[in-house]
């Protein structure tokens, strides 16, 4: 049976960075859906009905009344979401489908491969976590070219002050010296992972993000680990 579509208010339309804004979606009164974590919703304008653009939930199932969806400025739906969404706004949403879900379980360690707006899931991966207290273990790796493009920086810090099995961990693949970054440079490589993921059987790998961003997490996972692609769950964005 197909899910209804249905017209949602923008609640607040926030700058997360110059080309980067969160979309705070409120549901219809009465409405109460059923969904996960990690799984993404359909989006498209009233006046545009035939053009529409899925994106991730950046907010977690724990997170009742509304649905939060980060966007950077790219192609002709991101554009108009960072430079005219506002508060106010209609939008219609097709719920939640897609299966790249958090194994939250005690004993398993979710290594989470992100570049760009790819690390929006993982704000929701974190905060069910650290909400409901589980002892899975979380660790985000994060490749940004500056350190100006680090998405969700003050909460993933705050996050890994609640939470003691959840790492943000950045790296910057084009700092310059007037950054002052001091954190690790470079690409992520299968020996920094290697040095996360202490644990490979019980580890689950997850990669968001441009296609190329993706593949390159594949082949660091499959082939310079080692490891088989069931431990891996993957989402490409174009």
């Amino acid at each position: 049976m197909a899910k209804e579509i249905l017209e949602m208010t923008v609640e607040t339309a926030t700058m997360e960075l110059p080309d980067t804004k969160t979309l705070k979606l409120k549901w219809p009164d009465g409405h109460n859906p059923d969904f996960k974590t990690g799984q993404f919703i359909t989006l498209y304008w009233p006046d545009t009905p035939s053009y529409k653009r899925a994106y991730s939930l950046s907010s977690c199932a724990l997170d009742r009344g509304f649905y939060e969806v980060t966007i950077k400025r790219d192609g002709k739906m991101g554009t108009r979401m960072v430079d005219w969404a506002k508060a106010g706004d209609k939008i219609f949403v097709i719920p939640p489908v897609g299966k790249f879900l958090p194994v939250l379980e005690p004993n398993k360690h979710l290594v989470c491969i992100a570049g760009g707006s790819g690390v929006t899931p993982f704000r929701a991966f974190a905060r069910e976590a650290t909400r409901r207290k589980l002892d899975t273990k979380i660790t985000v790796l994060y490749s940004v070219r500056q350190p100006k493009d680090i998405i969700f920086n003050a909460e993933f810090r705050e996050l890994e002050k609640e939470n003691p099995h959840f790492k943000f961990l950045v790296t910057c693949t084009r700092a310059t010296p007037e950054d002052n970054w001091t954190g690790r440079t470079g690409r992520i490589t299968p020996e920094w992972i290697k040095e996360i993921a202490k644990d490979l059987p019980n580890s689950v790998f997850y990669a968001c993000g441009p296609n190329a961003l993706v593949e390159f997490a594949e082949e660091l996972v499959v082939h310079g680990l080692g490891l088989p692609k069931e431990q891996m769950k993957t989402e490409k964005w174009g």
